[in-house]
């Protein structure tokens, strides 16, 4: 059959990226606790696309996925990347793998177990044969005004926020051990069940460790700076405040690889 995406393009224009996006994907990512842990993924995947072809080739994004066997870590990424460039003849390749990553957790005084949705993300990008990996964790948080507490005669406000930390790392990182620094740099952290006790808990703890957006992203930051594998760190910070129709922002950068 006539291979139409291999005719000549007059129009002399590169494209940087052409490829397929939002594709749902089972994968299997690496759990601390478990040792591997199946999810569901959307995953967009890319390469360049020289002056003089019309088009790309869809299917082989979906093959070379297929090639893998659901697992994906930095490791696997690269290879995959190397293989997306082999077949489709580019100098660039992209992936970008987001998932909903899942924690059992017990609650603070009755102990009772559930799940906990934590969004994550994996991008890679190759680009001949240099390799950039990039990872990022969504953790929710429950934090309470400093502000609100210090001038109410009862109570203060407090809200659900989310603190996003994308970095780069020289060695293996685990999901859950920057999970555990966003929720120590909290006022307390979020479960999916409570009974009254455990609630009751949540809420004294989270009175005494007031904390605005710019309080949790300096811990963080600074827990990141002492844990010693990242190279290189973004910290975002949104309250989904109580009292107010905006939510309140932060985000602070590393000063330069560490």
């Amino acid at each position: 059959m006539k291979d139409v995406q291999n005719q000549y393009d007059y129009r002399n224009v590169y494209l940087h990226r052409v490829g397929v996006k939002g594709v749902k994907y089972p994968i299997v990512v690496l759990d601390k606790r478990n040792g591997t842990q199946s999810t569901i993924a959307s995953v967009n995947m890319y390469v360049d696309l020289p002056r003089d072809y019309r088009g790309t080739h869809m299917s082989r994004f979906i093959e070379v996925l297929n090639e893998f066997h659901l697992e994906v870590h930095p490791k696997r990424i690269k290879e995959i990347l190397e293989r997306l460039k082999s077949v489709l003849n580019a100098s660039r390749g992209v992936i970008e793998v987001d998932f909903p990553y899942f924690i059992s957790k017990k609650a603070p005084v009755t102990g009772i177990e559930s799940y906990l949705e934590y969004q994550c993300a994996f991008n890679a990008e190759m680009y001949e044969s240099i390799f950039k990996f990039e990872v990022s964790v969504t953790t929710p948080i429950h934090i309470l005004c400093p502000c609100s507490k210090e001038i109410s005669e009862r109570s203060a406000h407090n809200q659900r926020a989310l603190c996003k930390v994308t970095f780069h790392s020289h060695e293996m990182v685990w999901i859950e051990d920057i999970i555990s620094i966003v929720e120590s740099s909290a006022s307390a952290p979020i479960y999916t069940l409570l009974k009254r006790p455990d609630e009751k808990f949540i809420t004294e703890l989270a009175y005494d460790n007031p904390r605005f957006v710019e309080d949790v992203a300096r811990d963080v930051a600074l827990k990141l700076r002492n844990y010693g594998k990242i190279n290189w760190y973004k910290i975002e910070v949104e309250s989904f405040e109580s009292i107010h129709l905006h939510n309140a922002y932060t985000c602070v950068l590393s000063d330069e690889v560490l």
